[in-house]
């Protein structure tokens, strides 16, 4: 059964990513990873939170047969693009607070 998230606030959020960054750089230290080589490549702490609201988001509105016709092998690879803006702007919408993450995510992927 999917886990539906019950609304909480951002500080709760960002806790809870702090709490899963910090269990992926033990993890990494443990496995005799220089912070140094891999620290540039985690997301920050709200990128974090973002992962987590659109995981949530997809599972609230049983959005994963629209994601997977988006990034279906055979589609225009501008329904990803499109899916992933609709998705990431509803979540700035939501939590104004992230809107600046968010942006840098679209950005980010605008130019993969």
């Amino acid at each position: 059964m999917d886990r539906i998230r019950i609304p909480v606030s951002l500080e709760v959020l960002r806790q809870e990513a702090r709490d899963e960054l910090d269990a992926v750089i033990e993890y990494r230290c443990r496995l005799g990873d220089d912070p140094w080589d891999f620290m540039c490549e985690l997301p920050s702490v709200d990128e974090q939170v973002i992962r987590s609201l659109r995981a949530d988001t997809i599972a609230a509105h049983d959005l994963r047969e629209q994601q997977s016709r988006a990034y279906h092998p055979a589609a225009d690879p501008s329904r990803a693009a499109e899916f992933e803006y609709r998705l990431l702007r509803q979540i700035a919408l939501d939590r104004p607070q992230l809107t600046p993450a968010v942006w840098g995510l679209l950005g980010r992927l605008n130019a993969a």
